[in-house]
């Protein structure tokens, strides 16, 4: 039975609506933008001031380029993943820079990365703040401790529930 003209007209609007988020992907690349104007600031911060900044100083600056650069892994994750799959696929097939877990992204996947990566930049703030603890609140520190926790627990549940409905992902790997 074939099916009616409006439900057809229905379905690919339906199907064009995916268009509707390739803005907010544009708008995550001007975050990217200002991204790397901080990271700039904070090198400059620290390339001006190094023979006046003590140890824990510059540790705690170069944590924080640390922490900028893997928001901005993050971000690039979230905008070619995402616009991969939920918008259009991107023509990079032999391209040389084309990312290696591109090629088997999906949106487990790409949640299960998204949280690893979210994993890693909780361990920057966790670090700073243990390298700082002396001028903190015990309940700062135990806030962030917690909260950290529950991102792993979050990330290691998000993976198992993908593998097990899936069977697929575990950091990128058919298992």
């Amino acid at each position: 039975m074939s099916e009616s003209r409006p439900i057809k007209a229905l379905e690919s609007f339906v199907f064009w609506s995916r268009w509707l988020q390739a803005p907010l992907y544009l708008g995550l690349i001007v975050a990217q933008g200002v991204y790397v104007y901080q990271f700039m600031i904070e090198l400059s911060h620290l390339v001006g001031k190094a023979g006046s900044l003590t140890d824990t100083d510059i540790m705690l600056i170069v944590l924080g380029l640390i922490d900028v650069v893997m928001i901005a892994n993050l971000l690039i994750m979230v905008i070619i993943g995402g616009y991969e799959t939920f918008v259009s696929r991107l023509d990079l097939e032999g391209h040389p820079d084309q990312p290696e877990w591109l090629s088997h992204v999906n949106a487990g996947v790409l949640k299960v990365k998204l949280a690893t990566a979210l994993i890693g930049i909780s361990s920057i703030h966790l670090l700073k703040t243990f390298i700082n603890a002396a001028n903190l609140d015990d309940r700062v520190i135990v806030w962030q401790v917690a909260i950290h926790l529950t991102f792993v627990f979050s990330a290691l549940a998000m993976a198992w529930t993908d593998r097990v409905m899936n069977g697929t992902v575990l950091m990128g790997k058919k298992h």
